[in-house]
């Protein structure tokens, strides 16, 4: 009786092991089917922005005073910390 009981487990076991495997399976290869048929008949457009023209300034901006001494004390503050 216990052989056959676990024979029934084993086989309904397997039965759901292959189920799910085949289920995957088919579910693989319908997204990579979809995949491939989205981008044949619908392929992503790339825009490319138009490039602006860099200025040939002197690459530095002029900082107010005020913003200066506001970042010296910052930098001073942190210093001291440590």
């Amino acid at each position: 009786m216990a052989d056959q009981l676990f024979q029934q487990g084993v086989d309904l076991m397997l039965y759901g092991m292959g189920t799910v495997f085949v289920f995957l399976a088919i579910l693989v290869i319908a997204t990579g089917g979809m995949t491939k048929f989205i981008g044949r008949f619908f392929p992503e457009v790339i825009e490319i922005p138009e490039s602006k023209p860099v200025s040939q300034g002197s690459g530095q901006q002029s900082v107010d005073s005020k913003t200066l001494k506001i970042i010296q004390a910052a930098v001073d503050k942190h210093r001291g910390r440590k």
